[in-house]
């Protein structure tokens, strides 16, 4: 497996809408090795195909609650029912690194996606994997968690990313 670079915002690439996979191959389980291999070294919970510059609805996911790796792997994934009940969570992205933020999404979704063999599964999520989930195919759509912010928000996050950015440069 292999460590992929994670592109960062203002990178005009998180903003491109990702294509479908025509099917599940070797080659594609290897880009999903190594997406987690990457999304664990980050360290992260969620990694978009995109974030490593590949334009493919293909997503990994590990909680890694009670520090268990359970990897979880969704390819061309589609939210087919959401909660009328919402949650919020301090969320935070690979993609925009250091910053967080509360963002507010459906509290349960119900997901169709292919699996890591290309069978079709679909289940209901809740909690914080309803919440990865939703802020990992937003990053097929194009979409960052920032933009769920209001733009003050946005703007001040964005700001302090700027300034880190400078002070490690300087560094």
């Amino acid at each position: 497996m292999a460590l992929l670079p994670i592109i960062e915002t203002p990178d005009p690439r998180l903003r491109t809408i990702s294509e479908p996979v025509e099917r599940v191959d070797d080659a594609l389980r290897a880009l999903m090795d190594d997406m987690l291999a990457t999304m664990y070294a980050a360290p992260g919970i969620g990694l978009a195909a995109i974030q490593v510059a590949v334009p493919k609805r293909v997503l990994v996911i590990d909680l890694q609650e009670n520090d268990v790796k359970t990897p979880r792997f969704f390819v061309n994934p589609e939210i087919v029912w959401e909660s009328d009940e919402f949650s919020a969570y301090k969320e935070g992205c690979l993609s925009v690194p250091e910053q967080y933020a509360d963002v507010e999404r459906p509290a349960r979704v119900r997901v169709r996606y292919l699996d890591y063999d290309g069978n079709t599964r679909e289940e209901e999520m809740d909690g914080l994997l309803a919440t990865c989930i939703q802020h990992e195919m937003d990053h097929l759509n194009g979409v960052l968690f920032i933009d769920h912010l209001s733009k003050l928000k946005r703007d001040m996050l964005l700001k302090k990313l700027d300034k880190a950015r400078r002070t490690a440069g300087a560094a």
